[in-house]
């Protein structure tokens, strides 16, 4: 495989790995009490922003440089990978905007708050990049007759 699709293939399991960790920290975020016994505080600020930079940072990085490399000549399977990879994480952001009723009020930051709205409005240029990958078509070479 080329270089595009690889790089492909890692942006999508960047944005399921971003989706998996927003999810656990927003479940644990609902099922564990603000004092809970061992003493030790938790501030999700600092692990949201971690997650966001190990994460969909590299994979929207990796998706632009997707497209770079293939947009000259278009590719389905590339274009259908970042689209994927945009689904996953407007689907996941979707999710953890419904449980943002659910968490402890202690819990609920302006990082915790502005997640997973800014992230669904990242996901729609993500898909239309997608879509235009795979709407691309190779362009013909010219016939030089003479």
């Amino acid at each position: 495989m080329s270089l595009e699709k690889w790089v492909a293939i890692a942006s999508v399991g960047l944005y399921a790995m971003f989706v998996g960790e927003i999810i656990s920290i927003y479940h644990f975020m609902t099922d564990i009490p603000a004092n809970f016994e061992f003493g030790v505080a938790f501030d999700p600020s600092p692990k949201i922003l971690q997650f966001i930079s190990i994460g969909v940072a590299p994979a929207s990085v990796l998706s632009a440089l997707s497209f770079i490399l293939s947009r000259r000549y278009g590719s389905k399977q590339i274009g259908s990978m970042i689209l994927g990879g945009g689904i996953i994480l407007l689907i996941g952001m979707a999710y953890c905007y419904t449980l943002l009723d659910d968490l402890v009020n202690s819990y609920v930051t302006d990082a915790v708050i502005i997640t997973p709205p800014l992230f669904m409005g990242i996901s729609i240029p993500i898909m239309i990049v997608g879509i235009i990958l795979i709407k691309t078509n190779k362009k013909r070479p010219k016939k030089e007759y003479f």
